[in-house]
């Protein structure tokens, strides 16, 4: 799988990305035929002002999650628990 990161308005560090590679990377596990994961990390003007958006290219669908959050990681983390679950049930309906 493929993990394509964009940072926006900021310049990620490298533990930013090695995080983002370490908990992406578990997704598979939820859905062994995903082809391409996009992250795009931003910054917004409000509170929670970290901004997370997931596009998770499956064989004919894809998903997305935005998730804002007041650090980068939170984000991350609220986001990949979306995805798992729609990555489980995107699997049921497939192998139905």
């Amino acid at each position: 799988m493929e993990i394509r990161v964009q940072s926006i308005k900021f310049n990620a560090d490298q533990k930013l990305l090695d995080f983002v590679d370490k908990k992406v990377g578990k997704i598979t596990k939820y859905y062994e035929d995903v082809i391409m994961t996009e992250v795009v990390l931003s910054l917004l003007s409000s509170y929670e002002n970290k901004n997370v958006k997931m596009r998770v290219f499956i064989p004919g669908n894809e998903l997305v999650v935005e998730r804002n959050a007041v650090t980068f990681e939170d984000a991350i983390i609220d986001c990949i628990a979306v995805l798992k679950d729609l990555l489980v049930t995107a699997k049921e309906k497939r192998f139905k």
